[in-house]
């Protein structure tokens, strides 16, 4: 028999960060071990899509951020079938289906379908100018809108929303942010962080309405957007409305194949279904011990331990992630990890400097440092994050640290 027809069979669903990570990490273990197919329901080979906000500010092309040209692929002899939906794997005979008759065999399955974004289901979501900021074809609708309209409102303040917001006021547009709660970026700052970095924006041109509710896109009578109305009474021109509401695992398929599924794969230490040990999930389509991750560090994490398993390594353990946050709009640097708002039990210390547009909260509990929030200087932010994450002793240094590493060091 030779090596070609011995070889397993592994078939990739998703043409994504984290699935093609974990090929490369696999093809640096075990190069000749799998015939290798990924299905990919966009056009477009993998690409970097942390970075669609640069694109969509102009700052840098859509051919930047392609990390596997089709190139690679074609190196490393993977079949590549781009804009191919899965609709349907039989497990039983381990044979994976697309929309466009498609068949593919399997010995090992990975599932890298990521997330979906959430639309508010009020009247007029389907109108034409309601878009979701999730891959290229969003960011050039959004490019395109820009060259021939005024006004655009982004539904959400968090990261992404404010991505988008600032990416849209760059490309000449009017914009509004709509937020549900208090203050932006609720999950990744406190009040007095946020604060400094809404006047930021605000003097950037950007406006906002906090604590405001969506109640519809309204249609101009001809298929479009002219509107967003909230629900108290009032009305926003918008030609475009980004929805940026937060993200749902994309499971649909996982689910009509009998896995287990809980807001995303359930998965165990080894990144395996918990329901067929021959199926492997990593990125946001993943729930590994409760938590669905959003962000590129955890999905990269994931994949080197997946790819020890698929390379019959079999030594890797994957056991959650410390993650930390940053903000992809130029000129505004914040940065926060751990419990930076301060539960029950802990301490907190303050360095303000309303000069420089600088604030920094670290905060404590016993002799640990377990959270930091940082505002317009974050040049200490990963020495911060490697304290909290290796949990450390900082009781001697703790009067000092807020001035980061040299004066730390000296306490």
């Amino acid at each position: 028999m030779s090596q070609a027809t011995s070889r397993k069979k592994l078939v990739v669903i998703g043409n994504g960060m984290a699935g093609m990570r974990t090929l490369e990490e696999l093809l640096k273990l075990s190069p000749d071990l799998y015939d290798i197919t990924v299905f990919g329901a966009e056009p477009h080979p993998n690409y970097n899509r942390i970075m669609l906000s640069p694109v969509l500010a102009g700052e840098q092309t859509i051919d930047d951020i392609i990390l596997n040209p089709l190139s690679w692929y074609e190196r490393h002899g993977i079949t590549l079938h781009l804009g191919q939906t899965v609709t349907e794997v039989d497990r039983r005979r381990r044979v994976v289906h697309t929309a466009d008759g498609i068949e593919a065999h399997y010995d090992r399955l990975l599932l890298a379908t990521g997330s979906q974004p959430f639309i508010l289901p009020v009247p007029g979501h389907t109108l034409t100018g309601v878009i979701a900021y999730r891959d290229i074809a969003d960011t050039q609708t959004m490019i395109e809108t820009a060259r021939t309209h005024r006004h655009a409102v982004v539904i959400g303040g968090g990261l992404l929303g404010l991505e988008a917001a600032n990416g849209l006021r760059l490309r000449g547009m009017a914009v509004t942010v709509v937020h549900i709660s208090e203050w932006l970026l609720e999950r990744q700052l406190d009040r007095e962080a946020a604060g400094l970095l809404q006047a930021e924006l605000a003097a950037r041109g950007i406006g906002f309405e906090l604590q405001a509710h969506t109640a519809a896109c309204l249609d101009d009578g001809h298929g479009r957007v002219r509107a967003l109305a909230l629900k108290d009474g009032r009305e926003l021109p918008a030609d475009l409305v980004v929805m940026a509401a937060g993200i749902r695992p994309q499971v649909a398929l996982a689910e009509s194949m009998g896995l287990q599924c809980n807001r995303g794969v359930v998965v165990t230490d080894t990144l395996q279904s918990i329901t067929d040990p021959r199926i492997y999930a990593v990125g946001e389509c993943a729930n590994h011990r409760g938590t669905a991750y959003g962000l590129v560090a955890p999905l990269y994490e994931q994949a080197k331990v997946c790819a020890t398993h698929l390379a019959h390594w079999g030594i890797g353990r994957y056991q959650g992630s410390q993650v930390s946050t940053k903000l992809k709009v130029t000129g505004i640097d914040l940065f926060s990890a751990g419990d930076f708002m301060g539960a029950e039990g802990t301490e907190s210390v303050f360095l303000r400097d309303p000069l420089r547009g600088v604030y920094k909260k670290l905060v404590f509990k016993g002799q640990q440092l377990v959270g930091a929030c940082l505002y317009g200087d974050i040049r200490d932010g990963a020495w911060y994050f490697d304290l909290i994450r290796s949990g450390e002793p900082v009781a001697s240094q703790r009067d000092t640290l807020v001035f980061g590493p040299p004066q730390a060091a000296a306490g």
